[in-house]
């Protein structure tokens, strides 16, 4: 460990340890309780587990917030970060189909293309093996075929066996499927008419969105030079907390917001269901409804889902920091005269940094929210001691 890392290191338990401190300095300072004497033969009795006493000085030097429970209906919005990209079917990644150099470049960034259409040449020596082949494969057939219609001659005249036209049969059917061969490979390296070159060839319609390849440079087979996508078939893919994805139904409403802060209509398409083991987050792919050509791949937009599933109506909302584990209850830390008393409640959906308390609490009632972990900590230690 460095110096710096001692640093920061000694900063961060020299905070600890003060806030520590206050709490139990909070404590001390605190008015003690009177006990009556007990019987003889009869042991003392002890405060309630539940009950952490407290002066309002200690509340103000430990800064726990306080705030009333409030009633209301929680936002069954879920927002979050989304980006737009091509649907699978729309997007197409050109290469070259055999090494070579880059001879004529027809189209450039940002230019609309038609399915079929080339936006450039490639050339190669494998397009002239690939070109050879193809014709040396259709010599074959020819010669095959000829060869057939003299044997059938022969064999009608009674001059040839009927075994040598089975064999000129079974060479011309040899010779076309070479043929075949040779064609199915000419086609799929997109081999120009001259025989010279490759072409490279938009499988969609839509506009070049990228295009690094340049005049006169030598490529590798299967190197990326165009990237066509069509502006008007794109998904939206979003990414929730895992505890939300429960919510999300298909045909949800959705709001996207765009960097000049126009909000769009869109629907929830699918919820995949599945936590990503990277990001953490679920994924939800979401179709804009309306404003064609307002979005393009790669662009980031802000998304507020109308979660369908799961949604409280009217309730008491507390701040997410106000609601604490211990031991096997959710508990919130209600104000009580000498300091605070864990309250045992029942909790909803969550949303925007809001919890939705079903059953345990009522409207109105004064709660610790910042801080309250520094009271689930401090009722822990009385229950181990």
């Amino acid at each position: 460990m460095n110096d710096k890392n001692r640093l920061y290191a000694g900063a961060a338990l020299g905070l600890a340890a003060a806030a520590a401190l206050g709490f139990g300095a909070a404590r001390l300072a605190g008015p003690s309780v009177p006990v009556a004497a007990p019987d003889a033969g009869t042991a003392s009795a002890s405060a309630p587990s539940d009950v952490v006493p407290i002066t309002q000085q200690g509340i103000t030097a430990s800064q726990i917030g306080i705030a009333l429970a409030a009633s209301g209906a929680l936002d069954a919005a879920i927002p979050a970060s989304a980006t737009v990209e091509a649907m699978p079917d729309a997007e197409a990644v050109l290469t070259a189909r055999a090494p070579g150099t880059v001879t004529r470049i027809f189209k450039r960034i940002g230019d609309p293309i038609r399915a079929g259409e080339t936006l450039a040449l490639v050339e190669s020596r494998d397009a002239s093996s690939i070109a050879a082949d193809q014709a040396a494969a259709s010599a074959r057939v020819t010669l095959a075929q000829k060869q057939l219609a003299r044997e059938r001659t022969l064999l009608n005249q009674g001059v040839s066996p009927r075994a040598d036209y089975e064999t000129a049969e079974a060479g011309l059917a040899v010779a076309q499927a070479d043929a075949r061969r040779a064609s199915a490979a000419a086609g799929a390296a997109r081999v120009s008419r001259d025989g010279r070159s490759v072409a490279v060839v938009s499988p969609v319609t839509g506009r070049i969105t990228s295009a690094p390849a340049n005049l006169g440079q030598f490529v590798a087979a299967e190197t990326e030079l165009f990237r066509v996508a069509d502006p008007r078939r794109l998904q939206i893919i979003a990414s929730i907390p895992p505890f939300e994805a429960g919510r999300v139904r298909k045909g949800d409403r959705v709001e996207l917001t765009v960097s000049e802060g126009r909000t769009i209509e869109g629907r929830v398409r699918s919820a995949t269901g599945v936590v990503d083991p990277q990001s953490r987050a679920a994924t939800v792919v979401i179709e804009p409804t309306g404003a064609d050509g307002t979005f393009v791949p790669g662009q980031l937009v802000q998304a507020r889902i109308f979660a369908s599933g799961g949604g409280t109506g009217s309730g008491v909302m507390v701040p997410q920091d106000a609601v604490q584990t211990t031991g096997t209850r959710t508990v919130v830390f209600v104000r009580t005269k000498d300091g605070f008393k864990a309250q045992t409640v029942q909790i909803g959906s969550r949303s925007g940094g809001l919890v939705a308390i079903v059953s345990g609490l009522k409207a109105g009632t004064q709660i610790a929210t910042t801080n309250a972990f520094l009271l689930k900590a401090e009722l822990e230690k009385e229950s181990a001691e």
